[in-house]
């Protein structure tokens, strides 16, 4: 219970008296113990000016980093991550502390204190929790007392809202947390970091494949026809004959399916086997005791009257706690660890790891960024001079307002040293992950961003359990004495020395498994969770055995051709009677029976559909044009002339994420293509500065130049005028960082990071029209022309408002400097102008009314591009001041502080801006992607664009392809969040199934939650639907759906590693070999390197395998049910005796060599040429309704069997003998010879290998003959009477089939005799 006492109560939230956490508010006496005015209630000034009631004593020093870093981050936007850490300070020390309070103590400060560090009021103190007050101490304080949370949960949940609290609790359990020692070994074993596509391993190689194999009806079924020859009185012939076939057919297949995965393994082996540099630390030597000891809290700590110090003395008493803070660990460390860098394989990678990543590197496992160092030598030099300048951080860097100037040039050098050179970020391309093509910008933990390399030991970092959440992160940095410390498991409270620091880590401060460095800066990164823990795996699907279409339609005909084999059996036993005869019993006849008409199910098909199969993938893997195509799992290959719906991924499949500025509107007249080189005339002339001046600059409001306007008309200086604006808007409204780095050449080379293509392509433009981005920092921006190279243009940043998804637009304020001169100008002397950029939805309403903004993006979004509207507004110092002062109130508040903050950017700015311009982006598509979707749309395959990226993009891109055609409604589904909302779309669609739908992934996740059936019930009927947004889950959710509602083929296509769950849930997976890796083309069943090689894939080769094997199952089938209505003819003239007409080799040669090769030479067979496939897609469209193989044909084929099998064996027993060589001699000649023949007849296309099969079989008969003397009465072969008798049986099997087949095509001509022009 908590003690009954009362403490004074916590101000309101948005106290002015209590905006302790602002930092214009720090006083000087914070920052020193020993000042004290004697009272408790003095009125004072901060730096700001402002008068504020102390009603605390101070606590503790703040030490300077947290000023420095607090600073660094005012304003910016956080997300809510908790108050990770901050019980490392708090427990029964805290209450201690809160008791002698009372009593007049020492009061602990709650910001420095609680958070775990000089560093915390960063992440926990200032940003992470605002709501953190001096006010509330107590009773914060006594609920973490009373509560006595888990230290890594220590309030997580105070900063949520009360409907995620159980939530939180739930899922950040704090049982399954795991704690990383950082560069040491692990107390706690963790999953090895390889990466693994393959479906089996050693043990489970055999039992899976078998359960595959004899899932299928016709396997079962030939096993234990197998198996019943152990009987001796059902045992017809040998044994061997029946369990060969059987055990070749496994062979075949176990073999292939191990050579696929013995190549997926291989796959696997070249990515697991990538080098990564990792930091070593060595100890050369143990020290003599065991943990180093930390100082305990002392009770004996002196509280006397505080004396007022100078300034001057204050600074050097601060700077030297800071050095000895800093200095205790850093001397140790050095003393006893040595750092090296050694090179491992990804798969040798380990939790604890520390890496160093340099640009272009794929991340191999899951980590957190330590320190980001950067290569350029002017940042590594500004690095050297940073810490001169650490004693003028005591000041903060908002004082713009009031003051001398001399403070505020002390301001500007602070806010340089805190800002300049490696400020711990870099960027990374998360395209593999999540799909979207936006960098992301990331941070290392101001923790160890400052420390050196050997102190890195003495982290530990404490992270939740691995889970699918890409997009979230909760854990815990600390900093702890020694390395001993941060191996151990132990529990550390934060000392008053601050020997242990901790700070919270959230996903800004993580790089996700095959994420890829973007930033030119090296990055050190713990490996946190490797493996099949990684974020990538967890959202990923296991591998599974696939089977194709055509498979389970045989599996469907085999069992009516068993039934048939059943039906037959008991009738002819029920013809003779059921009446036991010569001792044997009615089943054991029926048993027999089943075995001899056995061949009706043909175990030999699926030897050929499987060598079938094989042949197809080898003509796709060897076709010139599809160059690197691979085929990874053989099974499926007919699967590919059966697609009804293509998924598709955007970024790196149908696009090449490449931007390019193509087009700017400036109001009265468009640039485009070789118009843009009037653009440059009027920026060279707009930005020309005469040589009189070399301090000049140019502002907004800096007049055209006369000497270069000479004899222009009043027109053309008007848009020379709006050029030189717009031109000016882009190159300073912007994240974009201009970088140097070095080519292949070894030449440097500029370039830019940002976090999206869009600016970069932007600045690029600029650049490229005369205007270069030459520096640009956190506080300024610095111009140059591209031809003088001079500096014409240099800005100070004041305030930046990023891009949001919900807001659609950022902007910026800047001032304008007039003269080349160092130090900062005053806010009254120079120009404040305020720049927007964003989506022409939103810009709409916030430029000036206009007649031309709507027609001009209208056009430009018809073409395809992203258009973004630009529009400025001039401030004066004072409007700008009073924005400032709201601003920075709205910020500080707790509840409703993102839209107070947007509400006062709306009063102040967002109105009534001068609209300067229109640009429009192009993002590049792949090489012939328009012509490859309308060629798959006319096949019939209707498209699904799925991607992680924003709606405008995918809008834009969706467009661009063709994939929505030109006038097409465009029906979006945002941000829907009730039911009846959802329900009003869904009838509107019904009304409109010519439309496109687009949605994002929060509609999709309610929809797929409380309306699947309806949902993909109207979805499947629109000819295109556009998913953004879409998690990798989502994406595989919306596969199986399609599948499970349709019962269609779905092939999905991607090349990233957030597609691979959807490439695996799709009955097809196409993974495209990407530009940053290949984690979809080796999990994906076929692989190739462009998207407009699909088309080919399908239309071609996909039609091919399937109408081969279609044809080549049915032949088989009649091959089997031919010899098996022979078998019945024989049995009834036998008086219904189970006998065997062909045995034991007879049989065997029959289904292999005397048949096997020309009915094989089937898979060789096509019936149109490549160019006629592309041409007539219509044709591919005709696959998809299966009637190459139906119950049409297949009874088609049974009648052919049954008319074949009766005249064959009838006619052989009516024109030799019913029993006897000379009638087993005529009728298996003729039968091989009408398979022979048969074959002919079906061939399309003539191949030379179909005739070699032929006329080489037949040869190989002739030849085998003189051996089959226990079978064939030989002398009777010599005769002319054999002859005649063959060739009149043949002919009159063979010529009403062929005469039959001649009128239905002439009746009836299929669809590829009608484009062949026959």
């Amino acid at each position: 219970m908590p003690p009954s006492t009362s403490y004074p109560p916590a101000k309101p939230p948005d106290s002015p008296a209590e905006d302790s956490e602002s930092d214009l508010e720090i006083d000087l006496e914070e920052l020193d113990p020993q000042l004290d005015l004697g009272t408790e209630h003095t009125g004072r000034k901060g730096l700001s000016g402002q008068a504020r009631d102390t009603t605390h004593q101070r606590g503790p020093r703040i030490a300077l980093r947290t000023l420095r870093m607090g600073g660094l981050r005012r304003g910016a936007k956080r997300n809510g991550y908790g108050e990770l850490g901050q019980s490392h300070g708090g427990g029964y020390d805290d209450a201690e502390a809160l008791l002698r309070d009372e009593d007049g103590g020492d009061r602990r400060y709650s910001d420095a204190s609680a958070a775990g560090g000089d560093d915390a009021p960063l992440l926990s103190g200032h940003a992470r929790n605002p709501n953190r007050r001096r006010g509330s101490l107590a009773s914060e304080t006594l609920r973490r007392v009373v509560l006595r949370l888990p230290e890594f949960m220590s309030g997580a949940a105070a900063d949520r809202g009360n409907q995620d609290e159980e939530v939180l609790k739930e899922e950040d359990d704090p049982s399954s947390s795991r704690l990383v020692a950082v560069g040491s070994s692990q107390s706690t074993r963790f999953p090895p970091n390889i990466v693994s596509n393959a479906k089996y391993t050693a043990w489970s190689f055999l039992p899976l494949t078998l359960y595959n194999e004899f899932s299928f009806f016709f396997n079962m079924y030939f096993l234990l026809v197998a198996l019943s020859q152990a009987i001796p009185p059902i045992r017809i012939g040998y044994l061997s004959t029946y369990i060969a076939p059987l055990a070749f057919v496994l062979v075949i297949t176990l073999g292939k399916e191990a050579y696929d995965d013995i190549e997926r393994r291989r796959r696997d082996n070249e990515a697991n086997s990538e080098e990564y540099t990792v930091l070593q630390f060595d100890e050369p030597g143990k020290t003599g005791g065991a943990r180093s000891t930390r100082k305990m809290k002392s009770s004996h700590t002196p509280k006397g009257p505080k004396r007022y110090v100078p300034e001057g003395d204050r600074l050097s008493d601060i700077q030297e706690e800071e050095e000895q803070i800093e200095g205790f660990g850093s001397r140790k460390s050095r003393a006893w660890t040595t750092v090296s860098e050694v090179s491992k394989k990804a798969r040798d990678l380990k939790v604890g790891d520390v890496l160093k990543l340099s640009k272009g590197h794929r991340v191999p496992s899951d980590v957190v960024i330590l320190k980001c160092l950067s290569n350029d030598p002017a940042v590594q030099k500004h690095d050297a001079e940073g810490p001169r300048q650490e004693e003028s951080l005591l000041l903060d860097h908002a004082a713009d307002a009031g003051g001398s100037s001399s403070t505020r040039g002390l301001t500007e050098d602070v806010r340089e040293a805190a800002e300049g050179g490696s400020n711990g970020e870099t960027f990374i391309r998360t395209d593999q992950l999540d799909g979207e093509t936006d960098w992301k910008l990331r941070l290392a933990s101001p923790l160890s961003q400052n420390l050196a390399d050997e102190e890195l030991v003495h982290l530990r970092v404490t992270g939740g359990k691995p889970d699918k959440k890409v997009n979230e992160f909760i854990g815990t940095l600390e900093l702890l004495p020694s390395r001993q410390d941060a191996m151990s498991t132990a529990a550390f409270s934060q000392d008053e020395d601050n020997s242990v620091k901790a700070a919270p880590l959230s996903i800004d401060n993580t790089a996700w498994a095959n994420t890829v460095i973007a930033s030119h800066a090296i990055t050190l990164a713990v490996i946190v969770y490797t493996g099949p823990q990684t974020r990538s795996a967890l959202s990923t699907s296991p591998s599974r055995s696939k089977t194709g279409l055509l498979e389970y339609e045989i599996n469907s005909l085999t069992k009516i051709l068993c039934f048939l084999t059943l039906t037959l059996s008991i009738i002819l036993v029920a013809l003779e009677g059921f009446s036991n005869t010569k001792g044997s019993i009615w089943y054991v006849k029926i048993m027999r029976f089943l075995v001899l008409f056995s061949t009706i199910v043909p175990i030999s098909l699926r030897v050929n559909l499987d060598m079938g199969k094989s042949v197809y993938s080898w003509f796709i893997q060897r076709d010139p044009g599809i160059p690197g195509a691979v085929v990874r799992t053989s099974t499926i290959p007919e699967d590919l002339g059966r697609i009804e719906y293509l998924l598709s991924d955007k970024t790196g499949t149908l696009t090449q994420n490449e931007m390019e500025m193509r087009k700017i509107h400036v109001g009265t007249v468009s640039y485009a293509n070789d118009a843009m080189d009037e653009v440059s005339t009027y920026v060279r002339h707009g930005f020309h500065l005469t040589s009189s001046d070399r301090q000049a600059l140019v502002s907004p409001s800096t007049s055209l130049s006369s000497a270069a306007n000479v004899g222009a008309t009043r027109t053309r200086r008007e848009i020379g005028s709006r050029v030189r604006d717009v031109v000016l808007a882009l190159a300073l409204c912007h994240n974009v960082t201009p970088t140097t780095e070095e080519d292949e050449d070894g030449r440097m080379v500029n370039s830019y990071q940002a976090s999206s293509p869009d600016e970069i392509a932007i600045v690029r433009w600029t650049e490229s029209v005369g205007l270069r981005l030459a520096s640009r920092d956190r506080k300024s921006i610095v111009l140059e022309a591209t031809g003088t190279g001079r500096t014409v243009v240099k800005v100070r940043i004041l305030d930046i408002f990023p891009f949001t998804s919900e807001g659609k637009r950022m902007g910026i304020i800047v001032q304008f400097y007039e003269k080349r001169k160092p130090g900062v100008p005053s806010l009254g002397s120079g120009e404040i102008w305020f720049y927007q950029k964003g989506a022409d939805t939103v810009m709409g309403s916030i430029v000036a009314a206009n007649d031309w903004l709507d027609e001009e993006t209208a056009n430009m979004a018809r073409e395809g591009l992203r258009t973004l509207v630009v529009g400025r507004k001039r401030l004066s110092a004072a409007e700008y001041q009073d924005f400032s002062a709201k601003y920075q109130e709205a910020s500080l508040a707790i509840s409703g502080r993102e839209a107070g903050m947007q509400a006062v950017v709306s009063r102040y700015l967002e109105h009534d801006l001068e609209l300067l311009g229109v640009t429009g982006v192009e993002d590049k598509l792949q090489k012939d992607v328009k012509p490859s979707l309308e060629l798959l749309r006319n096949a019939g395959i209707k498209i699904w664009m799925l991607t992680g990226d924003k709606v405008e993009t995918a809008r834009c891109v969706a467009v661009s392809s063709k994939l929505v055609a030109r006038g097409q409604y465009i029906h979006t589904v945002a941000k829907l969040r009730r039911k009846d909302a959802a329900q009003e779309n869904l009838d509107l669609l019904r009304s409109k199934t010519d439309s496109c739908l687009l949605i994002d992934g929060e509609s999709l996740g309610m929809y797929l939650t409380h309306y699947r059936t309806e949902f993909i019930s109207v979805a499947v009927l629109l000819p295109t639907v556009v998913a953004c947004r879409c998690s990798p889950t989502q994406k595989a959710e919306v596969a199986k759906l399609i599948k499970e509602y349709t019962k269609k083929r779905v092939c999905c296509i991607g090349d990233g590693g957030n597609d691979v769950s959807m490439i695996q849930a799709a009955d097809v997976g196409v993974g495209i070999v990407g530009k940053e890796g290949r984690q979809a083309s080796l999990a994906a069943d076929f692989s190739i390197e462009q998207f407009h090689h699909l088309t080919k894939l399908l239309v071609w080769h996909g039609r091919n395998s399937y109408k081969r094997s279609a044809k080549l199952a049915q032949f088989v089938i009649h091959r089997g049910l031919i010899i098996a209505v022979c078998q019945t003819m024989y049995s009834i003239a036998l008086n219904f005796e189970p006998e065997g007409l062909y045995k034991d080799w007879l049989m065997v040669g029959y289904a292999t060599v005397y048949t096997a090769m020309p009915v094989l030479s089937l898979v060789l067979d096509k019936d149109v040429d490549e160019n006629l496939a592309n041409l007539y897609p219509e044709l591919y469209k005709e696959l998809t309704s299966g009637r190459s193989l139906s119950y049409r044909t297949f009874f088609v084929w049974v009648f052919v069997s049954v008319y074949q099998g009766c005249l064959i064996q009838g006619l052989s027993q009516l024109l030799t003998e019913v029993d006897g060589p000379r009638m087993v001699a005529v009728s298996y000649t003729v039968l091989v010879l009408n398979e022979l023949l048969m074959v002919a007849i079906e061939i399309t296309t003539w191949h030379w290998v179909m005739v070699v099969s032929i006329v080489g079989t037949f040869l190989m008969f002739v030849g085998s003959i003189p051996f089959l003397g226990e079978y064939f009465d030989l002398a009777f072969l010599l005769t002319v009477g054999f002859y005649w008798r063959v060739a009149a049986i043949g002919a009159m099997s063979l010529i009403p089939t062929y005469a039959a087949k001649v009128i239905q095509r002439t009746m009836k001509p299929p669809s590829y005799r009608k484009v062949q022009g026959i």
